[in-house]
């Protein structure tokens, strides 16, 4: 044994020590002792290894203080490395050789050779590590382990160890191994590859000559620049794969003498089961079978390895030595075991189920014989130990997701980690590192409980959850299938859950729609032999045969069969297809979709389509009118038919594959050209959004007409109108018969007006022409000249005359009259100010000289753009006061009443002053600053009327006035930009609030004109609406609604538990159900009064308002229907609760889902929505919303239907508030390749600036990984308007749930070296080891081939994790697990956007992506970071984002209470329906209010 002067350090470990000895790098005393342990720790001798663990002891058990503790550390270390100075010249291979194990010498000389040959050039800190792997048992003390304290700081010299091995040793021959378990050299080469290789390590040595020349310049503290020649990858065992500087490489420790060889120890009469009768051994008609005990299984060269990692598939040879016990003997300790030696090699390992319990049984096929695994060896079973890990895992996985198929990756991960792995198995915790290194053999086992299932269930493999586990872990689909030795017997055994959705109960009408629309949507694609499923042609499912016994495959014409079914074999379903198909659709962003076709101009642009044919026509009567060259009739003959003004007829068309035009006579007329009618077009249901859904009976009006010859008609068409019954509230679910009229081809109904833009049914307007103008009133013009009439500025009510311009007291837009004294919002381009605003600069976050050994992934960060970033955020719009309304003259001297000018003062925000965003932060939103800048803008410009009053002016308390209403602002103090000060505002701004009100009051349309000060006290107290909110969760979308002050929630159904109680929580007075919504309305229907719990049920003409959100399962993930799919859809919540509506006719019903409904199976789901809301009768529309524009700080697009009662007016959908990113604004729908918008006229624009995570969250107190004290106290008062907002009035404020998730160690230490920079991520994480807090220490992740996509570092380093980066398929031995950067994600990074965001923090200024039902840093909303402190955001934060108010209450667990969180509609989005809602209530009750009066005027007259 050497000596104690025989520590040897690496280089880059020395250099270190020099710098820390020569001015300590900045660090304190204590942090400098510290570093220098870690640095040396690992190449201490044992003796130094004894009193540093002692002294820890010490410090523990308090006997030290941690200052003596310090010293006595550092003289020790300074006596040891004292004694390394002197002598780290020495020949590393005594250091290798001290740790050699004895016991095994055959191995010893495996490694030192290979170092030996290096000498000097040996500077890895890995070497010395190589043999830690092989310390005995009693040795195993964590600290030995260098790797286990050490972070590397400069790791870039340290591959130059391997020239000492074959690179790429080809196949071998498969000699006969001596029974020893000798190693074969690994440093051999084979003679084809030997001469180039050579020629590769004598470049390599002149590469190396370099190195050091280019060190010494800039002296030891400087990071040298590291060279190509160092980055070939480690060598690895040709055999087991492993890399041969791997610490964890452990060896075969040898067999006990008397262990004897296979067909010996078979022979045995310890093991017999018969009595020495050899014919008996002969007469097995299989393999004979064992137990084995005490197992460890190697290569040829006695590496400890995995047999489950495709070796054996790969025909290397494995062994393995055991007790060998008889297969009725259930004690796997050794007694009465045959010891045996280098069993194999093994042909084929298999699972045969569970135990009975939770543990698999395992077992070996030799030539030989079948063994069944017991107990490992002690150093064998860490390694089976994942072995066991993984085949459970897979058994919770398939059980997990039969029961709940549509459950995303974080609920996966959290039904992982919150199960408690069974004893005896050798760890305490899933966490997502397991799931993901086991990812491939997970998928492989739910491949093959789909293979086992019944083909017409919907595949396990294509569930949300299982495609984002395919991503992220690049797992290989169809591989298992594939020929090969390692059979799983019996697959494992899983319980079947039948317990599916319960029938959708649905009333008449709405089973009638999707009945006939579905039979024949299947009749017709049987017909057409349904879409033909192509293969990927590239898995080894495609590639193989059919298999001749499946149902499908008997039905093959090949196989003797009929041919009808036309399924592809059972066996070779692709995977990679069916995993693309469930993808696509749940990918359709709207900026992806087919290319939009011109938005179609409002006139059907008919003229060019229509056939003139030759008819006889003749008037009838006399002219009822002339007009200039116009002779008007009441009635023309057409081919003997008699038609009058109001009748309805057809239009031919050019091509006659389509159906005829349909359109009502307004008019009949002769003129030069000769006879002519005046068309208002009706319009098929096949040309509105309903497509091929609608009713082919049922018309629409439109705005839309035209002037015709006679000649073009058809024929008279009957078209009736079907106003809804009286009584048709208490109607629903009554109605048995789908036909509305009967069909003869000439006879037509419709109901509703349709506005083709927004997609909006309505009531059709009420337009009676006057007696003198009945034979020419046409309803769609005298629309069109109201609407261009509003679009056209009139200057009203004339002042004075100036020399150029004409001066007016007020003028109208757009239906609005503005007045003097006015406030109004501008585009924010319409002036600029005084005071260039400090605005964030668009600076790149890009650093260029990263040190790419230290962030080998850093290079992927190219884009600019950070998810998440406010950056391109517009500016709210302007503010100003009118103080001039004016028309310059023309060169006539008339006022050009065309341009109407305002002169306006400006307002500044706060963060237009030169305080910029700070100021804006702290102050309310609604706040703003008098100046006597002035600005001239055209009236066109003016986006809508704001009101702005003076603070001290108030009669309230400026909360008070800015609550009640909307579009109010207050100021109280002014703005000089030029001296850049605050100070009183003059007198004409306070007084000019009541300028001008009183002028020309009456004058002008009286509806529009008068001040919205003014209209505040009329507004009529409505009665909330009695609501019933289904699928209610923890009641977000009620929450807003009450916010609005329009409804008052009695009823909620909520089946999951704690959402259920949260709802009670936060709802005291309602009921709330707790059952399958199908069982209540089956209840219903039948007539019961309660349910079976005793509570009341909502009875026909209870419920005025039905709001939800129906979860889309089953039928989400498939882009077209088929018989399966549609099936899962007729029995999907989403046509419940349209029973619901049908049953409970409410005056108002909202349907709120994911953005994507509206695209769902090529938006047949959101057709067929709308059809059966039309057939009942009401006025919908559909649109989409984003949160973010309507007060939180996140991204959350929402599909919101909105229907109304006949009767009823149709809300509107609610103008923005807040400006948004403009990425996350794309809120168009396209449908049949037309797009369609909501009737949002602001766009982009909005009134507050943007809430980011600062105004979110900034107040809340800080707190670690794991919190879970569910009440704490603020500790500070808030800080922003938002959380002003929040927090709400209580009266002892306390925080509840500002707790957050407790990540696992690894995952811990992620968060913990991700920057604080906006935009950081993944991609910036160190590649060093890392102490965890278990104790345990990451390994640094290694780049072992070269990426044909993204070429090599700067430093001529490798940057493939994986075989597939060059092109190959995927190595399992290439993966890698336990290192700081997640292997994974640089192994499928190049095709998944360089998995951009995982492990993202937000940004103070930006917002949250779409809050999640579980925050989890690789999840598929990975930006869960918080922005300063090292956890993931808290469930009191995710509520915030959300908007919750923080008095708010959730229920249960914390992931329950994400959960409800994360599913939640976002309360202030629900308040803006609301409030919409609200306006249409108030306007429909001033309606009723002036009818009565009227009718009086009509009698009396």
């Amino acid at each position: 044994m050497p000596t104690k002067t025989s520590l040897s350090l690496p280089e880059d470990v020395r250099k270190r020590l020099q710098v820390l000895d020569a001015d300590g790098d900045g660090l304190s005393d204590e942090e400098c002792v510290r570093e220098k342990l870690s640095l040396v720790q690992g190449f201490l001798q044992a003796e130094a290894q004894d009193q540093l663990r002692s002294l820890e002891a010490k410090m523990k058990s308090e006997e030290l203080s941690a200052e003596g503790y310090l010293s006595k550390v550092k003289a020790l270390l300074g006596r040891e490395l004292c004694v390394e100075n002197g002598s780290h010249g020495d020949n590393p291979k005594q250091n290798g050789q001290s740790n050699g194990v004895a016991e095994n010498g055959s191995h010893e000389e495996d490694l030192p050779r290979a170092m030996e040959t290096e000498g000097e050039a040996l500077k890895s800190p890995s070497a010395p590590r190589a043999r830690g792997g092989r310390r005995s048992k009693a040795d195993g003390d964590p600290k030995k382990s260098p790797a286990s304290s050490r972070v590397m700081r400069n790791s870039s010299k340290q591959p130059t160890i391997v020239s000492m091995f074959s690179r790429a040793s080809s196949k071998r021959k498969s000699e006969e191994v001596n029974g020893e378990g000798e190693c074969g050299d690994a440093a051999e080469r084979s003679e084809a590859g030997a001469a180039e290789e050579e020629e590769e390590e004598a470049q390599e040595e002149k590469r190396l000559k370099v190195e050091p020349e280019e060190k010494t310049e800039g002296g030891p503290a400087e990071k040298a620049k590291p060279v190509s020649a160092v980055k070939t990858p480690p060598p690895k065992c040709p055999d087991c794969r492993q890399y041969l500087d791997d610490p964890d490489l452990k060896f075969f420790q040898g067999d006990p003498d008397d262990a004897l060889d296979e067909p010996e120890m078979l022979t045995d009469e310890r093991l017999s089961l018969f009595d020495s009768n050899e014919d008996g051994f002969e007469s097995y008609e299989d393999l004979p079978q064992h137990k084995i005990t005490s197992f460890s299984v190697y290569d040829r060269r006695g590496h400890l390895c995995p047999f489950d990692s495709g070796l054996i598939e790969k025909n290397v040879e494995l062994y393995f030595s055991c007790a060998v016990k008889p297969i009725y003997d259930d004690n796997p300790c050794m007694d009465g075991g045959v010891p045996a030696k280098k069993l194999g090699p093994i042909n084929a390992w298999w699972i045969t189920g569970f135990d009975g319990g939770e543990k698999a049984l395992i077992g070996f096929t030799t030539a030989f014989a079948d063994y069944i695994l017991m107990e490992p060896s002690e150093e064998y079973a860490p390694t089976f130990a994942l072995m066991q890990e993984k085949i459970y895992m897979s058994k919770i996985v398939v059980e997990f997701l039969q029961k709940n198929p549509e459950a995303t990756y974080e609920d996966l991960l959290n039904k992982i980690e919150t199960t408690v792995p069974p004893a005896g198995l050798n760890f305490n915790r899933f966490t997502e590192d397991t799931l993901l290194r086991h990812a491939q053999f997970v998928v492989e086992q739910v491949e093959s409980y789909d293979e086992a299932g019944d083909p017409d269930e919907q595949p396990i493999i294509v569930t949300p959850c299982m495609r984002d586990l395919i991503k992220l872990a690049g797992v290989t689909l169809g591989k298992r299938r594939a020929a090969r030795r390692q059979a799983i017997r019996h697959p494992t055994k899983i319980e079947k859950d039948n317990k599916g959705p319960t029938k959708a109960t649905t009333t008449k009408l709405v089973y009638q729609i999707f009945d006939t629309f579905f039979s024949d949507q299947i009749d017709q694609n049987d017909k057409e032999g349904g879409v033909k499923r192509q293969r990927c042609g590239v898995c080894e499912v495609c590639q193989a045969p059919d298999c001749g016994k499946c149902s499908a495959c008997k039905d093959m014409i090949k196989f003797g069969g009929s041919g009808r079914s036309k399924q592809a074999c059972h066996k070779r379903r692709c995977p990679n297809l069916a995993v693309k198909e469930a993808e696509d659709d749940e990918n359709i962003e709207e900026e992806d979709v087919l290319p939009v076709l011109k938005a179609s101009s409002k006139k059907m642009s008919q003229a060019k389509k229509k056939k003139q044919s030759q008819i006889k026509l003749s008037w009838v009567g006399e002219p009822v009118r002339v007009e200039g060259e116009k002779q008007y009739y009441k009635s023309v003959c057409v081919e003997n038919e008699v038609l009058e003004v109001g009748d309805c007829v057809s239009v031919s068309l050019d091509d006659p594959s389509k159906p005829l035009y349909l359109a009502r006579v307004t008019a009949l007329w002769e003129e030069d050209c000769g006879k002519m009618f005046h068309a208002h077009w009706f319009c098929r249901g096949t040309d509105t959004v309903l497509g091929e859904s609608s009713d082919p009976l049922e018309l629409f009006l439109v705005d839309e007409c035209e002037e015709i010859s006679l000649s073009y008609i058809h024929g008279k068409v009957n078209v009736t109108y079907k106003a809804p019954s009286s009584n048709w509230f208490m109607e629903g679910g009554m109605d048995h018969d789908m036909k509305v009229i009967e069909d003869d081809g000439k006879s037509f109904f419709y109901q509703l007006w349709y506005e083709s833009d927004c997609a909006r049914f309505e009531t059709p307007p009420k337009d009676t022409p006057s007696e003198d103008c009945k034979f020419t009133f046409c309803a769609s013009c005298l629309r069109q000249r109201e609407r261009e009439g509003q679009a056209t500025p009139q200057p009203r009510e004339p002042l004075e005359e100036r020399d150029s311009k004409v001066l007016y007291a007020s003028a109208c837009l757009k239906g609005e009259t503005l007045r003097l004294g006015d406030s109004v919002y501008l585009l924010s381009e319409a002036f600029s100010f005084g005071v260039k605003a400090c605005s964030p600069v668009k600076r790149s976050h890009r650093k260029d000289d990263v040190d790419e050994e230290l962030y080998p992934e850093y290079y992927r960060k190219s884009s600019d753009y950070i998810k998440g970033s406010n950056l391109d955020a517009p500016e709210p719009f302007r503010i100003g006061r009118i103080k001039e309304i004016f028309c310059n003259k023309r060169s006539n001297g008339k006022p050009n009443q065309a341009e109407v000018k305002l002169r306006l003062y400006k307002f500044y925000r706060p963060e237009n002053t030169h305080k910029g965003p700070k100021a804006g932060y702290h102050t309310d939103i609604n706040q703003l600053y008098w100046s006597d800048e002035e600005a001239t803008v055209d009236l066109t410009e003016v986006q809508g009327r704001c009101r702005v009053e003076y603070g001290e002016d108030l009669t309230q308390s400026v909360q008070e006035y800015s609550a009640g209403g909307p579009d109010r602002f207050y100021f109280l103090e002014a703005y000089n930009a030029k001296t850049k000060s605050f100070e009183d505002p003059p007198n004409h701004a306070r007084s000019a609030a009541g300028k001008g009100k009183g002028k020309g009051k009456g004058k002008g349309k009286g509806k529009s004109c008068s001040p919205q000060e003014q209209q505040d006290p009329e507004e009529p107290k409505i009665p909330k609406l009695r609501t019933l909110d289904v699928f209610s969760g923890c009641g977000g979308l009620s929450e807003g609604f009450h916010q609005a002050g329009i409804s008052e929630t009695l009823w909620a159904i909520e089946m999951w538990e704690p959402a259920a109680q949260a709802f009670r929580l936060n709802n005291p007075g309602s009921t709330v159900f707790t059952e399958d919504c199908n069982v209540l309305l089956k209840l219903v229907m039948a007539g019961e009064k309660t349910n079976s719990l005793g509570q009341k049920l909502p009875q026909k003409g209870d419920v005025e308002m039905l709001c939800g959100g129906p979860p889309c399962q089953g039928f989400s993930g498939m882009n077209r229907f088929n018989s399966r799919t549609y099936s899962k859809f007729k029995n999907s919540l989403v046509v419940s609760y349209l029973s619901y509506c049908d049953h409970y006719r409410p005056k108002f019903f909202l349907l709120e889902n994911v953005r994507n409904f509206v695209s769902f199976k090529r938006s047949m789901v959101l057709k067929l929505t709308l059809r059966c809301l039309v057939r009942m009768g009401y006025q919908c529309t559909f649109g989409v919303l984003q949160a973010g524009q309507y007060g939180v700080a996140q991204t959350r697009r929402r599909a919101i239907i909105l229907a109304a009662a006949p009767g009823e007016k149709l809300p509107r959908y609610p103008e923005p508030l807040h400006v948004f990113a403009p990425r996350a604004c794309s809120l168009s729908v396209v449908v049949d390749e037309k797009k369609y918008v909501s009737n949002v006229t602001r766009g982009n624009g909005g009134i507050y600036r943007t809430i980011t995570v600062r105004d979110t969250m900034s107040d809340l107190p800080e707190i670690r990984n794991g919190a879970s004290a569910l009440e704490i106290s603020y500790n500070g008062e808030p800080q922003s308007w938002f959380q002003r907002q929040i927090r709400g009035s209580q009266y002892q404020p306390i925080l509840r749930d500002h707790i957050c998730k407790d990540m696992s160690a690894l995952v811990a230490a992620r968060m913990r070296h991700v920057p604080l920079a906006p935009g950081s991520d993944w991609r910036d994480l160190p590649n060093i080891e890392v102490r965890l807090r278990d104790g345990t220490t990451t390994k640094k992740l290694r780049y072992t081939h070269s990426d044909k996509k993204n070429g090599r570092s700067s430093s001529g380093a490798l940057r493939g994790v994986c075989a597939c980066a060059g092109g190959k398929p995927c190595d399992p031995a290439d993966r890698q697990f336990n290192t700081l950067i997640p292997w994974c994600l640089p192994h499928t990074g190049n095709r998944h956007n360089h998995w951009a965001g995982l492990y993202g923090r937000l940004e103070w200024d930006g917002f949250f992506s779409t809050t999640v039902t579980n925050p989890e840093p690789m999840g598929k909303q990975g930006r869960v970071l918080h922005p300063e402190q090292h956890r993931v955001v808290s469930v009191r934060e995710c509520a915030r984002s959300q908007g919750f108010p923080d008095t708010y209450r959730f229920f249960g667990n914390i992931l329950d209470k994400h959960r409800q969180v994360g599913n939640a509609v976002p309360p202030p989005l629900s308040r803006a329906i609301g409030l919409e809602i609200k306006k249409c209530v108030v306007e429909r009750l001033k309606e009723n209010a002036t009818e009565p009066v009227k009718q009086e005027k009509m009698e009396s007259e």
